[in-house]
């Protein structure tokens, strides 16, 4: 967030008064009138820009100092820092300034684009701009006596189209492409002039012409491209580099619909190898329409690139400028063979030689992404094994790159992007989610949004309950990768570089690297899904990483958990059959107890679980029974109470709720009374009062729901309503207890009381609190409370009236 100064100042700029603003517009107005711009009129505009810009709404300025701001504006003579300033206070003020900028558009160039940027951002509709436009594409057909304003054009003009398509015509799309062609294939190969120092006593001369060079330092052979080096460039070779940088966003603009020849629908019939044999030649290049001539010369163009980026360059900034070269050329090609098919047959031996250089170097990660994404839309036309492709992509990369944030954010948006092709055509894509989760455990908070989108097509039926596992161990992942990152940076021998680390740090360290707990790290970090759900020594490894359980990262990355666990199951029970149910069942009871202990992170999580624990057994009840003996088990035990007691709360009310006859018939009175009798247990042992007790560390809720599951076992076995009579008449003397009244509020006591009164006199009448604790399957449904003989409504009135009549029955 901003510094405390800043936010301060921010503060100041909102909340000025109406009146106090309009002051100082006038002071302002003034200032702007003087002959020499002094520094107090830039500080009193960056001060206005600030003030305007602070707030959501469009700050409504007086008209003359907006007039007089758009004079500043289109002034060629005004020093360029008040037309920036200028420019940003009109784009945020009101009214718009959209018509009165366009009714006379300058040829200054450094005007021009400042008056276009606040048209742009102003303009509500394509008639806003259509004057611009216009403006524009004459500049593009004229030489003007500056010669830079078609340099400015190219890039408003981008933007316009990507937001306004519709406002060039046919005619105009085919002139700006004809123009494209010219400055992208036929720009100078000499260098531009520079003026030099003739020496003491003699003035400046113009030096010649030198040619220019590939980043390597050779002289450039071949027509020019971005990565040809000079020391000046001429003005066309500046509109090559700028038509370049907008030749994607104009061929997925415009290039959407092939050509407008009547042809083009059967050219897809004709032999793929002649097609490009025609479109190869320079003379049949000649003859294309516009469009189609812009993409062979855009094609050229990349592949010019791709050759030129195997050099080995001489800067560092160079090697940076090729592979960002990579990663356009290879994304314009494939949109190029997606409009026309004929380009994939030339484009295929450039790509996989491409692939070839650049596999295993770690440096051109990011340009794999776009040779991917060409080998999945074009593999399957030209016949190509892309298999390793995919290996490579998914095993090699998340797993030594995760640690840069650029490319795992553009990695996560290639699945985003192409998650349901990657699902039905590569293998691998969906077991490779624990090489995937290492960008989110890495960069928790800012890939969360991406993670949450893309979870759902990493969700497989064979692979499901691993991903829970792996999930609930994100944690623990971002903890082993935080590990594998410094040991790799310190040797083990150096214990002053260990020691600086912190003691803490240093011990994990040391774990990490002993043998013994090799095999631990090995399967959090491992690369794809298969080796197993989980692994037996979980705990350990959490002893193991306990040191690092208040690391920021680890900490920010166990805030996401939760709401990537909301994620999967709200997916997986649509899904999952009743195998999966049932295993899904299993790892709630289990991984309930088996988190890494973070501040509040199991908190969190078993919340998730008691929320997602109601809707499976609402979706299949018949879990309670399938896995009766293991939620027997967790039920009987109080120790479970004190460690997680809202899951423990809501496992004793699925019990109460859903072990019934009418939702599985195999549910038996043995059963319902083996249940009772472990949660009678539980109550009595938690409830007993001792003068040596102390206050319960349980919530009143915990009592009362146990209460009412007792009564609801009860009313299906009603030999059992004596016992449960007896237990609940002894709520009244805990409740009244003085290690209870310490600790509960009197609200909560009565809430135990009255939740005991009700229950009691309920049962007195054994099928009235069948009807009321255990109705039917169906009893939410419309019927129970639309039809006035099975009105569920009238039903609670006239059982609300007995229970009142029946006020004896407090307990004692």
């Amino acid at each position: 967030m901003y510094a405390a100064a800043t936010e301060s100042l921010i503060k100041q700029a909102r909340e000025i008064k109406e009146e106090e603003l309009q002051r100082f517009c006038g002071r302002i107005f003034k200032l702007l009138h003087a002959k020499d711009v002094s520094g107090d009129t830039v500080d009193s505009l960056q001060r206005l820009n600030l003030i305007v810009s602070a707030t959501k709404y469009a700050r409504e300025l007086p008209s003359d100092l907006v007039m007089k701001l758009q004079t500043v504006l289109r002034s060629s003579s005004c020093p360029e820092q008040l037309q920036v300033l200028s420019s940003s206070i009109i784009r945020e003020s009101f009214p718009p300034s959209v018509h009165s900028l366009c009714s006379d558009l300058s040829h200054d160039s450094r005007t021009f684009s400042h008056v276009a940027s606040v048209v742009l951002a102003q303009a509500g509709n394509k008639e806003d701009v259509m004057p611009l436009c216009h403006h524009l594409l004459k500049s593009l057909e004229s030489r003007l006596s500056d010669g830079q304003i078609s340099r400015h054009a190219l890039p408003i003009l981008s933007k316009m189209s990507t937001v306004y398509p519709e406002i060039l015509t046919d005619d105009q799309v085919n002139l700006v492409s004809r123009k494209l062609v010219d400055w992208l294939r036929y720009a100078s190969m000499q260098q531009g002039a520079s003026m030099s120092s003739g020496g003491f006593f003699s003035g400046p001369r113009t030096r010649q012409p030198a040619p220019l060079t590939e980043v390597d330092g050779v002289v450039t052979g071949d027509f020019f491209t971005v990565l040809c080096l000079g020391q000046s460039y001429t003005e066309d070779q500046w509109m090559n580099m700028y038509t370049f940088s907008m030749i994607k966003s104009w061929l997925l603009t415009y290039d959407t619909d092939g050509t407008t020849n009547t042809e083009s629908d059967d050219r897809s019939e004709v032999d793929s190898s002649v097609m490009s044999m025609v479109s190869a030649t320079s003379s049949s290049s000649r003859l294309l329409p516009p469009k189609e001539r812009l993409r062979e010369k855009a094609f050229e163009y990349c592949q010019r690139l791709i050759e030129q980026s195997d050099r080995k360059a001489l800067k560092k900034t160079d090697t940076e400028l090729q592979k960002a070269c990579i990663v356009e050329s290879v994304s314009i090609m494939d949109i190029i063979c997606g409009e026309d098919p004929s380009y994939v047959y030339r484009a295929f031996p450039c790509i996989k030689a491409l692939y070839g250089r650049l596999n295993g170097d770690l440096a051109y990660a990011r340009a794999l992404l776009p040779i991917a994404q060409f080998y999945l839309n074009h593999s399957e036309i030209a016949a190509v094994d892309s298999e390793a492709v995919f290996c490579q992509l998914f095993g090699q990369c998340p797993a030594e790159q995760f640690n840069e944030p650029m490319l795992a954010f553009e990695f996560v948006q290639f699945c985003l992007l192409n998650a349901s092709v990657l699902q039905d055509r590569v293998a691998n894509y969906r077991q490779s989610f624990p090489n995937l989760l290492k960008f989110l455990a890495w960069n928790s908070s800012g890939l969360i949004a991406e993670f949450v989108e893309l979870l759902p097509s990493l969700i497989a039926p064979e692979t499901a309950i691993e991903l829970l596992h792996t999930i609930l161990d994100l944690p623990c992942l971002a903890a082993a990768l935080d590990l594998q990152q410094r040991s790799a940076c310190y040797q083990a021998l150096d214990r002053t570089a260990w020691d600086q680390q912190g003691a803490k740090v240093a011990a994990c360290l040391d774990a990490f690297r002993q043998p013994s707990y090799r095999g631990l790290f090995l399967y959090i970090l491992r690369p794809e899904a298969g080796t197993g759900d989980t692994i037996d020594r979980l705990k350990m490894l959490h002893e193991i990483l306990a040191d690092m359980a208040e690391s920021p990262r680890v900490v920010r990355c166990a805030q996401v958990v939760p709401v990537l666990l909301h994620v999967y199951f709200n997916t997986v029970t649509q899904k999952a059959d009743e195998k999966m149910m049932n295993q899904l069942l299993l790892v709630l009871l289990e991984r309930s107890s088996l988190l890494y202990n973070i501040k509040t992170f199991n908190v969190e999580v078993q919340k998730v679980f008691s929320t997602h624990l109601q809707a499976l057994c609402k979706l299949h009840p018949p879990l309670i029974v399938d896995q009766s003996r293991e939620i027997l088990e967790f039920a009987s035990s109080p120790a479970n109470i004190y460690s997680k007691e809202d899951f423990y709360t809501h496992v004793v009310w699925v019990i109460g709720e859903y072990l019934s006859v009418s939702y599985d018939p195999r549910c038996t009175v043995e059963l319902i009374t083996s249940f009772f009798e472990s949660l009678e247990a539980v109550l009595f042992e938690i409830t007993q009062v001792r003068q040596s007790a102390g206050p319960p560390s349980f919530s009143p809720r915990l009592i009362t729901v146990l209460m009412t599951t007792l009564a609801k076992l009860a009313t299906r076995s009603q030999d059992l309503i004596p016992r449960v009579s007896l237990c609940l008449s002894k709520m009244r003397t805990f409740a009244r207890s003085a290690p209870v009244m310490a600790c509960y509020s009197e609200e909560d006591t009565e809430e135990i009381i009255t939740r005991a009164h009700e229950l009691i006199n309920l049962l007195k009448l054994p099928n009235v609190a069948q009807f009321v604790l255990a109705p039917s399957a169906g009893g939410d449904g419309p019927r129970w409370h639309r039809d006035t003989n099975a009105s569920l409504p009238q039903g609670m009135r006239a059982v609300s009236g007995l229970l009142h009549r029946h006020s004896s029955f407090l307990p004692t």
